[in-house]
């Protein structure tokens, strides 16, 4: 039986994903926004609807970085809404463990997953970011090396306050119109090197017990931190050979956790282009990655790598002669650091144009890109089948380049063709994010593993 494709479906914002100049491009706060693209995916029997978190309007050399979404509302608070406006569709949502405590997030995600019948995820992310840092009382610092160690006790307790209630704690009386309790319902303790608190949770088991939760970290330790605590975990890997690679590492990692394969589920994120004919479907991409990485875009992109003031350079002239600057504070404020190795990553940049023979921008849109799906709908299900059934990937984040309608086509000419390929459902078959996924029952938190 072939392996069935998960979809969950990203609303973009903080990025510059989004074509904000096609005439289709709409509101990234008009609630109308949110409504319609969850609408649409849920028409498309997705898994769930995916929201990001920016707790900083993000800052490159001093200055806001409008070229990029500047403003983001309250994620949980959309997802709540949502809930309301959806019979099905899971709600996930990008949550920092760094800047919030266990207990508030237990007890907000515990309610969302009883306002919506058990949908809820968490997207588990982390920071040592001073600049967010500074909104919070925290004062803005945390140790690098303290980041995952946080978020895994963070976890962990989470669970704790989750479990706290016994599954037959509250009971009702019917006739009498009274509630009858366990003795002492909610009362957790947790001593631990990030959090020590005690008390009583105020929120009864909800749904699925554990909301669904998902990672993003790609470094070893994010690896692990997935491995041993998510239930699924985000991948950029943008070949075939690099998500099978990363595929097999991460899964071989369950073991050692008391997990098997299919207990974590592996879903990079990935944009897709339709048009009636293969050369129709390039055309209208090369047009849409043109839209996305202007002039201004790439020579900020390329700030980012060098850490330098690129802005006397022409976008379509060549890279800088200069290495970038690995000794100064960092250009870009708020976004995590994607290149470990700035001056061996400039390199490789350099290798690339010089083979293709590219200018800035289109050396930018090159390695930029994320994995994309090229060509008419019966091409796109075809490829898409074929990355998961070579385990490369258990699904995919659709991740749309306009709001809010960039998903229609997909669920109009896509999803019929998966499905007719019997590799995506015709029908919810349950009613919880975890039985879309095909999780099963979330693991106690006794059999999760404590954090290093």
């Amino acid at each position: 039986m072939p392996k069935q494709i998960i979809l969950a479906a990203h609303f973009p914002g903080v990025n510059n994903t989004t074509v904000w100049s096609d005439p289709a491009s709409g509101s990234q706060i008009d609630f109308a926004s949110f409504v319609h693209l969850a609408r649409t995916a849920e028409r498309g029997l997705f898994d769930f609807f995916f929201l990001a978190e920016g707790l900083r309007l993000r800052e490159q050399r001093g200055r806001i970085h409008d070229l990029d979404v500047v403003g983001r509302p309250d994620t949980l608070t959309v997802l709540a809404a949502l809930a309301a406006v959806t019979t099905h569709l899971g709600l996930a949502g990008t949550l920092n463990a760094t800047f919030r405590e266990p207990y508030e997030l237990a007890r907000q995600l515990a309610t969302l997953d009883h306002l919506s019948g058990g949908r809820a995820a968490w997207n588990v992310v982390t920071t040592s970011d001073s600049f967010t840092g500074e909104n919070f009382r925290r004062g803005g610092f945390m140790d690098r090396s303290l980041r995952y160690e946080r978020a895994a006790e963070f976890v962990r307790t989470a669970r704790e306050l989750w479990e706290s209630w016994a599954a037959d704690a509250l009971a009702g009386d019917r006739d009498s119109g009274r509630y009858l309790t366990a003795p002492d319902p909610g009362a957790f303790i947790h001593h631990g090197d990030q959090f020590d608190i005690a008390g009583h949770f105020t929120v009864p088991r909800s749904p699925q017990l554990h909301p669904v939760i998902l990672q993003a970290g790609d470094s070893p330790d994010g690896r692990e931190f997935a491995a041993s605590s998510a239930d699924a975990i985000f991948s950029r890997h943008g070949t075939l050979e690099a998500g099978q690679e990363f595929y097999r590492d991460v899964k071989s990692r369950l073991a050692r956790h008391g997990r098997e394969p299919d207990d974590l589920k592996i879903i990079p994120g990935v944009t897709v282009v339709l048009g009636d004919t293969d050369a129709e479907a390039q055309e209208k991409a090369h047009h849409i990655r043109r839209q996305q990485v202007s002039p201004q875009t790439a020579i900020l992109l390329l700030e980012q790598l060098w850490n330098r003031d690129l802005s006397g350079h022409d976008p379509e002239g060549p890279l800088p002669a200069t290495d970038p600057d690995v000794s100064a504070d960092a250009i870009s404020r708020g976004r995590a650091g994607m290149y470990p190795d700035p001056v061996a990553t400039a390199r490789q940049w350099r290798a690339l144009a010089e083979e293709k023979g590219l200018g800035i921008r289109d050396l930018i849109i090159e390695v930029t890109g994320r994995q994309s799906f090229i060509g008419t709908p019966r091409q796109v299900a075809e490829r898409m089948n074929h990355f998961v059934q070579a385990d490369a990937a258990d699904g995919f984040i659709l991740v749309p380049h306009l709001t809010p309608g960039g998903l229609d086509e997909f669920v109009d000419r896509v999803v019929p063709l998966l499905q007719e390929r019997g590799v995506f459902r015709t029908r919810y078959a349950g009613t919880t994010l975890r039985e879309h996924l095909g999780l099963g029952a979330a693991r106690p938190v006794s059999a999760v593993a404590a954090p290093r």
